[in-house]
């Protein structure tokens, strides 16, 4: 009867429900805790840590006063530290090792120490230590010593201790780091936009100059319309020069000394300070509020220091321009190519022969269709258009070399075969006797086709976008070699005629995690930043994906009567 009862309970297929069910659930868990540790690896670097002092005294060397803050620790036994050279006690078996970020690269040359706990002494936290974050230089740790202007110093104190001076002398270096800060933000709007708009005005002029010269249509009146207008941006630009040398006069105006670990001064300019905070008299409140001012430069600002400092906001903005781009080109191609296999092509060998074909180029590997990209799009195609249309830029490239426009094409020619798969099986589900009655009705096969197929079909052509941004959204090879870019100068899109630019180069999330986490020459510090930007691709394809998924759900209740 046991014998009985098992086999029945195996031919009922219950074990495979309950494997399937498993499988799923240890999926899932797999999935939550990878993102859980990318979010705690990740979201953990904005969080304004402790900087610690105290004095680090190896068994016979000389001790030293280190500033840090404290990254991670570990747990190395001692006969490890022992074999790369470290002279410790040997009858301690397990040591902790500690990376310690003691900043100040441009006096040590580097950012990070592994310290043994065992031998730090005299650990304390004052109040008074401080952090700068710098645009060059990583971060700066150390005492303030006095605030200068011009040479003059116009706040100064000799307190470790919050006392009244200490604390005036810091207020009055905020001051100055808020002042700098907004003519920072002038500077970058004359250089970036103002000047940018002259010299984009000035390269359309030379441009249209040099074609007039190619077509032999150069005439003195031209000559002088060109002149003229070369004359009024020329005049524009003495102006706005004139400004930035008044807007940099004034942001180098004012510099700090600092007393680092070593009791080295260093004359830092306020110009080059982002921001200074002192986490080791933080609040929670405050200690939020920074987290909170962190991550949303994260998000909106640009990198600095060779991407392992500030934001990301080109590579999300170019993700996302990218994958749009991609989806409006996608979309028409794959529902017209599923359309004709499905409705009008006879289903033939040679039908057949092509669904294969398009399966097969579902699993062709992504790096091929960038060689394809590189060599049918940009070298033939690219060359042709620049050849044909903007003879007047060469030998220069514009659409010969990578840019947004290749890199979208590329990635729909790698994802097409996804939507003309979910489309032709939205299509085949639809019943006959819908196209039947609607050509009963009076309808020609077009208008049956538009009207009633392709709506009734709309879900399975949204889960196929779905399918193919979620694809397209993380690769990274093939745009390797079409367009993208370490450090983007500017935006595709911007005020410029004729503002979206195509031919442009741009930058992408996944390329800028490989960049940041394989060619990086800090790698301790662009660590933290590999796993924020995992995250956050990883939530701007969720973003988009749940955008399509939305779309679907409304078009699958809207159509859902006609089904029945």
């Amino acid at each position: 009867m046991k014998k009985t009862s098992v086999s029945g309970w195996v031919k009922s297929g219950e074990p495979w429900v309950w494997l399937n069910a498993g499988a799923v659930a240890i999926s899932v868990i797999m999935v939550i805790g990878l993102l859980l540790l990318i979010a705690v690896r990740g979201l953990g670097h904005f969080w304004p840590a402790d900087i610690v002092e105290g004095r680090y005294a190896l068994p016979g060397n000389e001790p030293y006063k280190i500033v840090a803050e404290r990254v991670e620790s570990v747990d190395v036994p001692s006969a490890q530290l022992v074999e790369a050279g470290i002279n410790v006690d040997e009858s301690i078996q397990i040591m902790q090792r500690t990376l310690m970020k003691v900043g100040n690269r441009d006096v040590y040359g580097a950012d990070f120490r592994w310290v043994i706990d065992n031998y730090m002494e005299d650990t304390v936290r004052p109040e008074m230590l401080f952090a700068a974050e710098r645009r060059e230089w990583g971060n700066m740790y150390g005492y303030l010593l006095a605030v200068k202007e011009n040479g003059n110093v116009v706040a100064s104190t000799e307190d470790k201790t919050p006392t009244d001076s200490a604390l005036a002398t810091w207020d009055i270096m905020q001051e100055r780091i808020e002042r700098a800060l907004v003519i920072h933000d002038d500077i970058y709007q004359v250089e970036k936009h103002d000047i940018g708009k002259i010299n984009h005005g000035l390269e359309r002029l030379r441009l249209k100059e040099r074609g007039y010269v190619l077509e032999g249509t150069l005439t003195p009146e031209r000559q002088a319309d060109l002149e003229a207008e070369r004359a009024m941006f020329d005049a524009e630009y003495k102006v706005l020069q004139q400004k930035l040398i008044d807007l940099y006069a004034q942001i180098n105006r004012d510099t700090v000394l600092v007393e680092a670990m070593d009791g080295t001064v260093i004359e830092q300019s306020v110009a080059k300070i982002v921001r200074a905070y002192r986490p080791n008299s933080m609040g929670i409140i405050e200690k939020l509020a920074f987290y909170g001012s962190k991550l949303w430069e994260f998000l909106s600002d640009d990198p600095r220091e060779a991407n392992t400092e500030g934001g990301v906001f080109p590579a999300i903005f170019g993700t996302v321009m990218m994958v749009l781009l991609m989806t409006v080109l996608v979309t028409p191609f794959g529902v017209v190519a599923a359309v004709y296999l499905r409705e009008y092509a006879s289903q033939g060998v040679l039908t057949r022969v092509i669904r294969i074909a398009v399966n097969n180029l579902a699993g062709v590997p992504s790096i091929v269709y960038g060689v394809f990209g590189l060599g049918f799009f940009i070298y033939f195609m690219g060359s042709s258009i620049d050849q044909a249309f903007f003879p007047e830029a060469l030998p220069s490239p514009t659409f010969g070399t990578g840019g947004l426009m290749w890199a979208s094409i590329t990635l729909a020619l790698l994802t097409v075969p996804v939507v003309i798969v979910a489309t032709e099986e939205g299509l085949s589900r639809i019943p006959r006797n819908v196209r039947e009655g609607s050509l009963a009705l009076g309808a020609t096969k077009a208008e049956t086709l538009w009207r009633v197929v392709l709506p009734m079909a709309s879900p399975a052509i949204m889960t196929g976008v779905i399918l193919a941004v979620a694809r397209a959204a993380g690769e990274v090879a093939p745009l390797m070699l079409v367009g993208v870019v370490k450090l983007a100068p500017s935006l595709p899109l911007d005020g410029n005629y004729p503002f979206i630019h195509l031919d442009q180069k741009f930058m992408h999330l996944g390329f800028h995690i490989y960049d940041v986490g394989f060619q990086s020459p800090n790698v301790e510090a662009a660590r933290p930043l590999v796993y924020a930007t995992a995250l956050l691709l990883v939530i701007v394809i969720a973003l988009l994906n749940f955008s399509a998924v939305t779309i679907r759900n409304h078009l699958r209740e809207k159509y859902k009567s006609l089904e029945m």
